[in-house]
């Protein structure tokens, strides 16, 4: 396994790199995570003066065949940063490391299953039909990402796609913590339906469950040929 280090909108220097492979060490990664797959850091710079006392920031992702695991921080210059980033790294997979030794033996549904127990996790309507196109109104439409906008539209900067493996609220919290975020989507293991987990003010946490309308999930456009009338 390699390290890839790259720069956003900023040169990264030799010397920088060099570092980054004796803080970021391999071999201690691998004991605490025999699944890592690879290790992705990018660098970043603020170009705002206000905030030079945090303009460089620094993002570790580690990908393995568990969890996705990510540290960030931001400081005055790269190495603090890296050096902080590095910390939050070494503390969430130790703390992954012990989880997984008080639970070993668990059994988590593989993704290959996740169309079996989620079913028409794979489709938009429970007829598995296609989502109807809007009628052209002679507004130009352009493509973005998987998503078709009219006009100027909104711009999707960014896109993401996830395999999601039925889970507990409390798995939903402690890979959230993993990744270092603010919330985490998820498919709750009781309801097979999408919930999301976030962060509330004084270490609390929120919970977001969403369910399939039956009324909607019933409606069937008619079949060619029908008439309303009967």
């Amino acid at each position: 396994m390699d390290i890839v280090v790259k720069g956003r909108k900023t040169e990264v220097p030799e010397r920088f790199r060099k570092h980054v492979a004796e803080k970021l060490k391999l071999e201690k990664i691998q004991r605490l995570d025999g699944k890592v797959i690879s290790l992705d850091v990018e660098v970043s710079k603020e170009p705002n003066p206000r905030q030079a006392d945090r303009c460089d920031r620094v993002e570790i992702t580690l990908h393995s065949r568990g969890p996705v695991i990510r540290a960030e921080a931001s400081a005055s210059d790269p190495y603090a940063a890296l050096d902080m980033a590095a910390e939050k790294l070494d503390a969430r997979l130790r703390k992954q490391h012990d989880k997984r030794v008080v639970r070993r033996g668990a059994r988590r549904t593989p993704a290959a299953e996740v169309p079996d127990a989620v079913p028409g996790v794979a489709t938009l309507y429970p007829d598995g039909g296609p989502v109807p196109t809007a009628e052209s109104d002679g507004v130009p439409t352009k493509k973005i990402g998987s998503l078709e906008v009219k006009g100027d539209g909104p711009l999707i900067v960014r896109e993401k796609t996830h395999v999601a493996s039925p889970m507990t609220l409390d798995q939903a919290l402690y890979e959230m913590e993993l990744v270092g975020h603010d919330f985490y989507l998820f498919v709750d293991s009781e309801t097979k339906e999408p919930s999301v987990v976030y962060r509330r003010h004084a270490y609390d946490y929120g919970v977001i469950h969403l369910n399939t309308d039956p009324m909607v999930a019933e409606a069937q456009p008619p079949a060619a040929g029908d008439t309303l009338g009967g």
